[in-house]
């Protein structure tokens, strides 16, 4: 099984270093992890763990934060990206896609950042994508996802595919607390708690 159908690498490709052509990239980390390690600065040392980290910001913020962070894509152009960004960055960047990830990864994480990629992989997918973001934080460790949602039974007829309650519900089945949650129009920003 794999999550790279070719479409990110593709994208990130075209747009080069044409960054606004790529509409997710805010070159910038998102407010709400700021925010968020704002309210729980992380110990120094702490590993974090940045899923599909793109062009690399939130994954910087976290290691600006002093957490050993480890961050991937299944873009070698976005990672290739990210590295050019940041020459000096202490943090691990690599290409990887999210179905074959390094084994000692598995509960390894006390931070894990997941932004918006579940609902970027085809529907039949999403329940995998869950279940592999869970199973990277470690026993007290924290998971910060942030998704568009849509109701149970609206359609979702082409990428992104946002997230039904049923499928943010996978995140609770698969052991995690929902700890802090907010959303703004149709996006919710979730902070999940391994016991």
């Amino acid at each position: 099984m794999s999550s790279d159908d070719g479409f990110f690498e593709q994208f990130y490709a075209q747009a080069g270093d044409d960054y606004a052509a790529i509409p997710w990239a805010r070159l910038e980390p998102r407010p709400q992890l700021v925010s968020w390690l704002d309210r729980h600065p992380p110990a120094p040392g702490t590993r974090a763990l940045v899923v599909a980290c793109g062009l690399g910001d939130d994954a910087e913020e976290l290691a600006r934060r002093g957490c050993a962070v480890d961050a991937f894509d299944v873009s070698p152009t976005a990672i290739d990206a990210a590295r050019r960004r940041f020459p000096d960055s202490a943090v691990d960047y690599r290409v990887a896609d999210l179905f074959a990830l390094a084994g000692d990864w598995r509960g390894a994480f006390a931070i894990v950042v997941e932004v918006m990629t579940v609902q970027s992989l085809p529907i039949e997918l999403h329940r995998q994508a869950v279940e592999t973001i869970t199973a990277l934080v470690a026993p007290g460790g924290t998971l910060l996802v942030r998704a568009a949602t849509r109701a149970e039974h609206e359609p979702a007829p082409h990428r992104p595919w946002p997230l039904r309650p049923s499928e943010l519900a996978w995140f609770e089945a698969d052991g995690l607390e929902r700890v802090a949650a907010c959303e703004e129009d149709v996006v919710l920003h979730a902070a999940y708690l391994r016991r």
